[in-house]
């Protein structure tokens, strides 16, 4: 839930912190002079060669392979363009400290097409802008198959906010997440998240879900802007 109670955002001329309690002003950021997360030329990524690659401007994968930084971030805002196609399934990985066991040592902003049947019957911790398995978001606010979405990503510690297409619909502290089997709702967690969020280091990789599923995903203006 977006509440005042947890601290807020302020984005101010291209800039973000954590502030004390107020109201949340502008949503997504002036992006446009910030850091490029990835290379046009992916040279600093780490990814299954062949399977992910820029064209246009647009980045997309052919395969379902994660592509990661080989950098590390703590405290940062990420803003970033991505479409899906019919049924598509992805995500935006943050805070990853194993790539080659990124499913437990991550945490993943959902990305999906709530518009398939298989997503909309799917839990709410599944659906798009979901803190994957852990928290729903507070609306559906994903547009449909072939339609560019924004996503706006503030991690800052263990807090965790998400915008998409102009409304916050995320906010989560990792501190309460003690558990690896209930969320602090009473909710189920998925079985190979099995490692309690509370526990993960808040640095780490970054990483883009590639096509899982059959169904393609495509990004575009990764911009990244630390914190520190």
């Amino acid at each position: 839930m977006i509440r005042n109670g947890l601290a807020m955002i302020v984005l101010l001329l291209g800039t973000a912190v954590f502030a004390g309690e107020a109201t949340l002003p502008q949503v997504h950021p002036d992006s446009a002079a910030w850091e490029n997360l990835l290379a046009e030329d992916l040279s600093n990524a780490v990814y299954p060669p062949g399977v992910w690659s820029f064209r246009d401007g647009v980045l997309t994968a052919t395969e379902d392979q994660c592509l990661w930084t080989k950098q590390e971030y703590e405290n940062f805002v990420l803003d970033l363009e991505f479409k899906n196609g019919p049924g598509a399934n992805s995500g935006v990985f943050v805070y990853c400290s194993s790539i080659k066991d990124f499913i437990p040592n991550s945490v993943e902003i959902q990305i999906a097409d709530d518009f398939s049947p298989k997503w909309a019957q799917s839990p709410k911790t599944w659906q798009c802008a979901a803190i994957f398995g852990h928290q729903a978001a507070t609306k559906s606010n994903v547009k449909k198959p072939g339609e560019w979405n924004r996503m706006t990503i503030v991690c800052q510690g263990p807090k965790i906010r998400v915008a998409l297409n102009g409304e916050w619909v995320n906010e989560i502290d990792l501190t309460h997440w003690t558990s690896a089997k209930k969320n602090p709702d009473g909710s189920d967690i998925p079985p190979w998240l099995s490692k309690p969020k509370a526990e993960l280091p808040t640095k780490g990789h970054i990483g883009l879900q590639g096509k899982h599923g059959g169904a393609p995903i495509y990004f575009r203006h990764l911009k990244i802007k630390r914190l520190d």
